[in-house]
């Protein structure tokens, strides 16, 4: 599945990395990081102007929920939100806090390396609440996807309303569990922890700094080795300045340049998904088996009445073997208010590999997925009837799957034909291919290379 497959009863540890969101590329990714950017500026602002009862009223949403399940909860689940216990507290931390006052709190993580007891639990589920509007319509559409039964006339819980700078309040469906509702999370934006650490940046960054300036001041934290070199340890500037947040929001409040530089590089290697295997240890479940679909495909007859059945065979084996590059599947998507549809539409959020190449020389934030469950070969029409679902702002990219091809050098000269027409790429694959791509997935499930892939890529462009 897409989401988290959390239990209900308890939380997994994993959790919510705004880096993860960041350094989103899709229309959808772009919304909930600017989500975040508002609030959070929202909140220094009104500090900054004096606002103060104002700050803590918008923080105070921002308190434990339970629907989420995700971070260190042992037993039952019960949240760490960053207005856990009183929102008086949080506002007290930012608003006495020389990194808030000086202006080095930028982003909402930069708390965690300079705020003492702000942790990866809080920010995790600050950032699920702060983001709960765009993860409740998640929610939904999985929900209507997977055949998950939603309970009417549910309370929302807070919706930070950017536009307003406010929390909202609405009755929604939901799915309702005996635990409680529950709200569900995509799994490309969970890791194990944050991207920034304070002991990183502080042993790494900072410290290193701190060295290089007290050599050149030859202070008396320099000491001179046998073959007259000179070092500053880190151990002698820790004993100096202590190694505690204060200390990094202290050292970082006069090399503000170092902090961003810190942020630049995280920024520039984003961290990757959790794997499938990881989370399978993390939900405790099997690892994808793709042989029992494998063998449905096999058996599935061609022909109208077993269309919808192969449409979503293939759209179980894709969405094993394509994550986390492509995720957010969605089936039969309607475009051009509704006089188009699209089988299955996914969001190219890769990082590495194939389509993250693919991204980076061809417009594709999304990729388009047209099945044919036909008994006969695929022709023009159905190449113009994928072509005519491309765009410049949705992407200009997809494949074509049928069942078999009978004449492949015939088919691919008529996508390179519409190609050199400038009407997209289309990557043509047969059930033979599909069985390929599994196995290429059995040797490597890592691996986003997709030579396959490639190779038809490179038959299409030549």
């Amino acid at each position: 599945m897409d989401f988290v497959d959390i239990p209900l009863d308890t939380d997994l540890p994993v959790f919510l990395e705004p880096g993860a969101i960041k350094s989103l590329r899709s229309p959808w990714g772009n919304d909930i990081s600017s989500m975040l950017q508002t609030f959070f500026d929202t909140v220094l602002r009104l500090i900054h102007s004096g606002e103060h009862e104002k700050a803590q009223r918008l923080l105070s949403s921002l308190n434990e929920r339970n629907e989420f399940h995700l971070g260190y909860s042992s037993g039952e689940s019960r949240g760490h939100g960053f207005g856990s216990g009183s929102a008086e507290t949080v506002w007290g931390a930012l608003s006495k806090s020389n990194a808030a006052v000086t202006g080095l709190l930028k982003d909402l993580e930069d708390t965690a390396l300079l705020i003492p007891g702000i942790g990866t639990d809080m920010i995790s589920d600050a950032v699920c609440n702060i983001i709960r509007g765009p993860l409740i319509k998640y929610t939904q559409d999985m929900c209507f996807y997977y055949g998950v039964p939603l309970t009417p006339d549910v309370a929302s819980g807070p919706i930070w309303n950017p536009q307003q700078e406010r929390w909202d309040h609405s009755l929604i469906p939901l799915p309702v569990t005996d635990y409680g509702k529950v709200i569900l999370v995509p799994k490309i934006l969970v890791r194990y922890r944050l991207s920034v650490q304070y002991d990183e940046y502080y042993r790494h960054y900072i410290l290193p700094e701190m060295q290089d300036e007290h050599i050149k001041a030859h202070s008396p934290l320099v000491e001179v080795l046998k073959d007259g070199t000179e070092r500053v340890t880190k151990k002698s500037l820790i004993e100096k300045y202590g190694n505690d947040k204060l200390a990094v929001a202290e050292q970082t409040k006069v090399r503000p340049n170092i902090l961003q530089e810190y942020k630049d590089q995280k920024a520039a290697q984003p961290s990757n998904p959790l794997t499938q295997d990881q989370f399978c240890e993390l939900e405790a479940t099997q690892p994808p088996d793709l042989d029992p679909l494998v063998t449905e495909l096999r058996s599935l007859p061609t022909g109208r009445d077993s269309a919808a059945k192969y449409e979503d065979i293939i759209e179980r084996i894709l969405s094993v073997i394509l994550y986390p590059s492509l995720c957010n599947p969605i089936k039969q998507h309607n475009i051009h208010q509704g006089r188009k549809r699209i089988d299955i539409t996914y969001t190219n959020e890769s990082k590495t590999g194939f389509f993250y190449w693919l991204s980076m020389h061809y417009p594709c934030p999304l990729m388009f997925v047209e099945c044919k469950n036909y008994g006969k070969e695929a022709g023009n029409p159905e190449i113009d009837q994928l072509s005519g679902r491309f765009s410049p702002s949705r992407g200009q990219v997809g494949l074509l799957i049928c069942r078999n091809i009978e004449d492949k050098n015939l088919l691919y000269q008529r996508c390179i034909d519409t190609a050199k027409d400038r009407r997209g790429y289309m990557l043509v694959l047969d059930d033979e291919d599909i069985f390929s791509l599994v196995e290429e997935y059995k040797l490597n499930p890592e691996d986003q290379s997709f030579d396959l892939l490639r190779k038809l890529w490179g038959m299409l462009i030549d």
